[in-house]
């Protein structure tokens, strides 16, 4: 992921003045927080064990972070906290990709129509490759919430990991005479990318604690 950005940076005629990589594993967030100082924003895809150090780099250096790691949600309120603490600024997401985000919108759009109908049971599936760690993904996890908004019978999400599968997603709607998916395959991780770029540009001298859900919100309202 880290490669990609850089490339598409680069194309988009960006400067990328710092890249943080595994050489730096070991170092503190202060000294982190020196390599960052300057930069515009910064966008984070690594481990979710390296993402509180990250953000308190970050926060110090006074540094807008994207971050695009997922499996951290534990943490979430203390990272919420770091950020207020610096009153810096934060953009997280479950997932980058612009598709998924208005996949999202589709998918809640579907959920509040099919709660009318109490036979129609709701399931979400999820297809990622064998090196993916957290299951069910992030995304599968957001699906869910969105889902839960409007549908409060509980229903199954259930997680594949197998050799190089593509990320895909479903939701589907099952009745007793018909079933309806709706499915998002990504083709490519560029999307992810291309949207932590949007992220990143977006967040540039802004404060605050942001789910990327948000910044579609304020992209879309000023399309």
């Amino acid at each position: 992921m880290g490669k990609l950005i850089a490339n598409l940076l680069k194309e988009q005629g960006d400067e990328v003045a710092v890249i943080i990589d595994e050489k730096d594993a070991d170092v503190t967030a202060e000294e982190l927080a020196e390599k960052l100082k300057g930069v515009d924003a910064a966008i984070d895809f690594s481990l979710a064990e390296a993402v509180l150090r990250n953000v308190e780099a970050c926060m110090i250096a006074n540094v807008p972070l994207v971050e695009g790691t997922t499996g951290w949600n534990s943490e979430k309120e203390t990272v919420k906290k770091l950020v207020e603490k610096y009153d810096g600024a934060f953009v997280f997401g479950a997932n980058f990709s612009v598709g998924v985000n208005l996949f999202y919108r589709i998918v809640s759009n579907a959920a509040e129509l099919f709660s009318r109908f109490s036979e129609y049971e709701t399931f979400i599936e999820e297809r990622h490759h064998s090196r993916k760690k957290d299951a069910p993904s992030g995304t599968a996890l957001k699906l869910k919430d969105v889902v839960t908004q409007h549908i409060t019978k509980d229903f199954s999400v259930a997680a594949t990991r197998v050799g190089n599968m593509p990320g895909t997603h479903i939701v589907g709607f099952a009745g007793t005479a018909d079933t309806i998916e709706l499915t998002h395959t990504a083709r490519s991780r560029e999307g992810f990318a291309s949207g932590s770029i949007i992220a990143a540009k977006w967040i540039i001298g802004k404060k605050g604690f942001w789910e990327f859900t948000e910044v579609m919100d304020e992209i879309i309202k000023s399309k």
